[in-house]
């Protein structure tokens, strides 16, 4: 698991950003609904209370305040109350208003009625952009961008196509690029942006599908990994995330380098304008020279930090910090006792809890893949893993190879595992009466049908499934290649410092 030291978010503190892009305002209207009408099938609704939020690139730039940044906001907001209303909010959360007001237009607005935990109606105003606005437009980003006492440290561009960045603006931004040290795109159609070569690009996985072979029946996640490479060369990023909803995101870097970070459950409602913390903090966190794996890892803890309730999320650098602390304070090796507490607060939160067993001696690349697929299955993966005396009496007194702690951290050390508890008995039946776990997994090499725990899943209302197995990728090929000292698959012969 990638380490997440806290000087990371102590030293963007401070940090220029110049956020540029589509603002609008998000309206939240908070009601009580304790009957049905009885002239249509819909709520009786008691209005209560109404929050104004800044949002789209407001939401960025208000996200980049409260977790410690200096934000500048230059877009486009028309002649009206809600013109007011957003500069009210950036005013709020500490954002540097430098918008633009263009008079005969009309700002964008989004409405929400929510009664309970639930949306009942989202009712959206386009805006208008005027083509007067263009040079406005510039005259304030040339204006932000050139402030000689505090030069921007970072560009973040907002572009959801609501027509403040119009070809003028993105042809002085492409111009301008190399003023920013680091600069991260959001954007709805990333063609638009040909020549910008962006240090790192956000989309989603439904706006990185032009660029990606997709095959429907290939989890996203895959895709996105497989083809990431084809994302960046046709957009001269250094960096991709594309961000998956529910399934977290991936991280693919021009160097082949990938991550992949994992999201935590929560109803669409809570998590409006989550995506903006995590572009907010992948950038603060790429600025500060923090590698993209960790940069990934805090980006989702601030997305994760914002969706206790409904409302527009925004991360403050606090939750942060506790989450990162959070974090670093919580082991992935848990004994029975810390483990059924966790399956209590998993059920709570209706997470889908997937469960596996085995030895891991030598872990090899057959394990990771298959944990990996494991982990995509569900929103939580437990691995039960023999100990000492159990792997023994399994495999024979030669084994294992590794102690149990050992095996126990580099397991645990997998971004794709949740948490890791070793048992002393031959069967892991006992942890799966604790765990009850929604979907047992095992490696390709074992049928469902012939897997002993199988009768017992099924009968606690669970889902067994069998995994790819990887070919030629076992634990004892792996020792009996160690012990003949046989060249790798491929021909090239072990080095002498691996053998």
């Amino acid at each position: 698991m990638t380490r997440l030291p806290l000087d990371i978010v102590e030293h963007w503190r401070g940090m220029d950003v110049l956020v540029v892009g589509d603002a609008m305002l998000d309206e939240w209207r908070f009601a009580d609904a304790q009957r049905l009408s009885r002239e249509a099938p819909a709520p009786v609704v008691t209005l209560r209370r109404q929050e104004d939020s800044a949002g789209g690139a407001g939401n960025t730039a208000a996200n980049l305040a409260a977790l410690g940044a200096r934000p500048v906001l230059v877009a486009l907001l028309g002649d009206d109350p809600e013109a007011d209303r957003v500069r009210t909010c950036l005013r709020r959360a500490g954002v540097t208003d430098a918008t633009v007001t263009v008079a005969g237009t009309t700002t964008a607005a989004k409405r929400r009625l929510v009664a309970g935990d639930q949306i009942l109606s989202s009712e959206e105003t386009p805006g208008s952009v005027s083509s007067v606005a263009v040079d406005l437009f510039l005259a304030s980003l040339r204006a932000a961008a050139s402030d000689a006492d505090r030069p921007p440290r970072a560009l973040v561009i907002c572009d959801y196509g609501r027509g403040a960045l119009s070809g003028p603006v993105r042809r002085w931004l492409v111009a301008h690029r190399d003023s920013f040290p680091v600069v991260a795109l959001d954007a709805h159609d990333l063609r638009r942006w040909d020549g910008l070569n962006p240090t790192l690009i956000t989309p989603s996985y439904d706006e990185a599908l032009p660029f990606l072979s997709h095959d429907a029946d290939r989890p996203r996640p895959l895709t996105a990994l497989e083809h990431g490479p084809d994302l960046l060369a046709a957009t001269g990023a250094d960096l991709a995330a594309v961000t998956l909803d529910a399934e977290g995101a991936v991280l693919v870097g021009a160097d082949g380098a990938t991550h992949r970070t994992w999201a935590e459950p929560a109803p669409p409602g809570h998590a409006v304008g989550a995506g903006d913390a995590y572009v907010a903090a992948l950038t603060l966190a790429l600025s500060v020279g923090a590698e993209p794996p960790a940069a990934a890892e805090l980006a989702q803890l601030a997305a994760a930090a914002t969706v206790a309730g409904t409302g527009t999320c925004v991360c403050r650098r606090d939750d942060l910090l506790a989450a990162v602390g959070d974090r670093g304070s919580r082991t992935s090796i848990v004994d029975r006792a810390a483990l059924a507490r966790l399956v209590r607060h998993y059920r709570h939160r209706d997470a889908c809890i997937v469960f596996t067993n085995g030895c891991f001696d030598v872990l090899h690349r057959g394990h990771v893949e298959y944990l990996e697929q494991a982990r995509r299955l569900g929103d939580v993966l437990i691995v039960a893993m023999n100990s000492d005396a159990s792997v023994r009496r399994l495999k024979g007194p030669e084994r294992p190879i590794n102690e149990a702690a050992d095996r126990a951290a580099v397991l645990a050390a997998l971004s794709c595992v949740d948490h890791v508890v070793v048992f002393e008995e031959d069967s892991p039946t006992a942890l799966i009466e604790l765990v009850r776990p929604d979907i047992y997994v095992k490696g390709g090499d074992y049928r469902p049908d012939l897997m002993p725990e199988a009768p017992l899943v099924r009968r606690l209302g669970g889902e067994v499934r069998s995994l790819t197995y990887v070919p030629d990728r076992s634990t004892a090929t792996v020792i009996e290649r160690i012990r003949a000292r046989a060249p790798i698959p491929d021909g090239r012969e072990v080095p002498s410092a691996a053998r």
